[in-house]
């Protein structure tokens, strides 16, 4: 539940989490960020690997949460697929 309450909070973006760019990246993967050919990045998180889905984003651009997300998986293309670190 950790993970979807951190999405919660991007899914919001506060002005308090405008310091989250520059993040901590924890080792392993809480999921997978697929970019459509629009630009939205689709969040699929679990709480850990064996774990069923524990929430699902698209976050498109403009959204305030954009750019953080964008930043926290290292960069996305249209197309791309890549694994989410946690966050720590």
């Amino acid at each position: 539940m950790k993970h979807a309450a951190l999405l919660a909070l991007l899914a919001v973006s506060p002005a308090w989490a405008a310091p989250m760019q520059n993040d901590c990246r924890g080792p392993g993967s809480i999921g997978t960020a697929l970019m459509s050919a629009d630009g939205t990045i689709t969040l699929n998180l679990r709480q850990d690997p064996n774990a069923p889905l524990a929430g699902v984003a698209a976050v498109k651009r403009g959204d305030p949460a954009y750019a953080r997300i964008l930043s926290h998986v290292g960069g996305m293309t249209p197309g791309q697929k890549k694994s989410v670190p946690p966050w720590c």
